[in-house]
């Protein structure tokens, strides 16, 4: 199910209220209003829940690799409408070393095969979109970010990803994909170093979004008797 809603114009947060925002501005969350993050949106499919959360896991966790065409496609449908730049360079969230050689894949970079091969093919303009999976490298294992405060989360990603290649991402516009996004940390991370290489601007795309609307649901799910 794709998510409704009233949403965060920059990072995709699921909004219980508008009244905060200025006539004919863009919706914001509280977290953005008081500090943008360094990447221009975020775009997600949908909630992090349900069957799309079931997929989620059967590519990460279960190595069903054919799902991974799957979430692609539903990244780059939301992508084709969402008026992005046509020239991006591609970079999935990469894993660490470790953690690739034991899973046997990175699922970020499964996904963004897919959502690369599905906008090239919707015309001459998404031609010049290019897959890059070397050029941004996970350079230290970060403990799993699940159960963290936001403060914890950011500890946990500062330093840990680095640019190989800052040539390849000199007044490019980014596209960082991953399966999921939960308070933007690692995207915000991954951001702030591709900018600091030389990216011209960033956009992040997840196939889901863990909203505090699904968050308070699982929340209150596991209470209950």
């Amino acid at each position: 199910i794709p998510l409704e809603g009233d949403l965060c114009s920059i990072c995709g947060e699921k909004l219980f209220s508008t009244q905060n925002n200025a006539a004919n501005a863009a919706p914001l969350c509280g977290l953005c209003r008081r500090a943008a993050p360094p990447f221009n949106k975020a775009i997600s499919y949908g909630p992090y829940a349900g069957a799309l959360r079931d997929l989620v896991h059967l590519l990460k966790y279960h190595q069903v690799k054919p799902t991974a065409r799957l979430l692609g496609n539903l990244v780059s449908g939301v992508l084709a409408h969402a008026n992005l730049p046509p020239d991006m360079l591609v970079l999935p969230v990469p894993l660490w070393t470790g953690k690739r050689r034991t899973r046997g894949f990175n699922q970020a970079e499964e996904i963004a095969r897919f959502v690369v091969r599905e906008l090239a093919s919707g015309g001459t303009a998404s031609t010049r979109i290019q897959l890059d999976t070397t050029s941004l490298v996970r350079q230290r294992e970060t403990a799993s970010q699940t159960g963290l405060t936001r403060h914890q989360r950011r500890a946990n990603v500062r330093g840990a990803f680095a640019v190989t290649r800052p040539k390849a991402l000199q007044g490019r516009t980014i596209l960082l994909v991953d399966d999921v996004m939960t308070t933007g940390t690692t995207a915000a991370e991954c951001s702030r170093v591709l900018l600091r290489a030389g990216a011209r601007e960033v956009f992040v795309a997840t196939v889901a979004r863990a909203t505090k609307e699904v968050e308070s649901g699982q929340a209150f799910a596991a209470a209950a008797p």
